[in-house]
């Protein structure tokens, strides 16, 4: 299509109805028929099947020009007021990759090949990614990288996300209404693929949970309101037993005529991100992904700045965008930290604290704080009175030594 209907041009795409071109088209409007192949419907090896196609009407038409030459005046210090529509572009150009290649989600980009993945638990996985930006700076346009993490749903086997998800065997006893609750709420939403079929690998999504166990399960094969349970239906147009009987199954498709598939004929596609609120466990997870020294952070710009290969990248030649794959150098200094007084009666009249950081031993305070009264109450069985006494006793007498005012001994005994 590029070669035969836009005049050579490799045209950029947001996602959503603009289409940008580094040159005109050989036409102002013009309107395509696409027809494409569900994919739902891929069939691998000697098998051939009639896969369902769907039609649709593309209509292509000049709408405007982005003004570069008002970009150029502005890094040339000549305008106040950045392009945002121009600067948008250039940054589109630069994403068109990048979303072919990965997973993008906002303006960043995951994929499990840029770093490894980690379990968070209760079914989910971290991915590495990188968060990437076309920003006006002072030494003229720069390309903004920085690496990020998120939750992705583990491309598992349905049955073993439920049990992930359940923290147990989900074999050994029936479900109750709470497991129920909270399988729904995790897998609604959630794309799946089926593995009974062979190389047929349908897709579906889903919307629910069936009620009645898969053993209970009947629905209608004919219209004269025959019925058939899905065990049978499945041994006979499948040759498949299903074993985990007193599972519900998932409703997937459309809601209003729902297909219903058992757990253990589902495995979870690859690539979805998790949306949803983390718990505690898997917040503190995700965090000690993300966690890195500076010159780990540094590192792995540079990796992922490498592995982008943006000289490589056909959108940016087309465009004219030319990537320096060296990190930015400024010109900085670090201050000298300040040195801090305290109090001329104290041991040690000044520091200067080294790393961010220093001691207050020796040291007392110019103007220290006045407390009136408090009171130091001991709550444990396990420690004497006599150590909860020395501690307050310790603790008033450091207080003072500090440049603190305080008087008054109160330490209460808890019966």
């Amino acid at each position: 299509m590029m070669q035969s209907h836009l005049g050579g041009r490799l045209p950029a795409y947001d996602g959503r109805k603009s289409l940008y071109t580094a040159g005109p088209l050989p036409f102002t409007t013009r309107t395509f028929e696409i027809v494409l192949q569900d994919e739902e419907d891929r069939i691998g090896g000697a098998q051939v099947a009639q896969r369902r196609e769907k039609h649709f009407m593309v209509v292509i038409k000049f709408a405007a020009r982005a003004d570069l030459h008002h970009l150029a005046m502005f890094l040339a210090g000549k305008l106040p007021d950045a392009p945002q529509d121009a600067i948008q572009v250039l940054d589109i150009v630069l994403r068109e990759l990048p979303t072919a290649r990965y997973s993008p989600v906002a303006r960043s980009f995951y994929s499990p090949n840029l770093g490894t993945r980690q379990q968070l638990g209760d079914g989910l996985e971290s991915w590495r990614g990188f968060y990437q930006s076309i920003r006006p700076t002072q030494m003229g346009l720069s390309l903004n990288i920085d690496m990020s993490s998120t939750a992705f749903i583990e491309p598992l086997p349905v049955i073993d996300f439920v049990a992930q998800l359940l923290n147990r065997n989900v074999s050994i006893r029936p479900l109750s209404d709470a497991d129920r609750v909270k399988i729904k709420k995790a897998l609604r939403g959630v794309k799946v693929e089926v593995t009974h079929r062979g190389n047929m690998r349908r897709k579906y999504r889903i919307f629910g949970l069936t009620s009645q166990a898969a053993r209970e399960l009947t629905f209608p094969i004919d219209d004269h309101g025959t019925m058939k349970t899905v065990i049978l239906y499945f041994q006979e147009t499948y040759g498949f037993n299903i074993q985990h009987t007193t599972l519900p199954c998932l409703q997937v498709g459309n809601p209003q005529k729902p297909n219903y598939l058992p757990m253990e004929v589902c495995k979870i596609v690859e690539g979805q991100r998790y949306s949803k609120r983390l718990n505690d466990k898997q917040i503190t997870a995700l965090l000690k992904v993300t966690c890195q020294r500076p010159q780990q952070r540094e590192l792995d710009i540079l990796q992922t700045v490498n592995h982008n290969a943006y000289h490589e990248d056909p959108y940016a030649q087309e465009f004219g965008i030319r990537i320096d794959e060296r990190l930015a150098l400024v010109e900085a200094r670090v201050l000298p930290p300040p040195r801090l007084k305290y109090h001329d009666s104290g041991r040690e009249k000044d520091v200067l604290p080294r790393i961010g950081q220093w001691n207050m031993r020796n040291k007392k305070m110019v103007n220290g704080g006045r407390v009136n009264d408090w009171i130091c109450i001991n709550f444990s069985r396990n420690v004497p009175d006599s150590a909860a006494t020395s501690f307050c006793r310790q603790l008033a007498e450091m207080c003072q030594i500090s440049g603190m005012k305080e008087h008054s001994d109160h330490a209460i005994k808890m019966p």
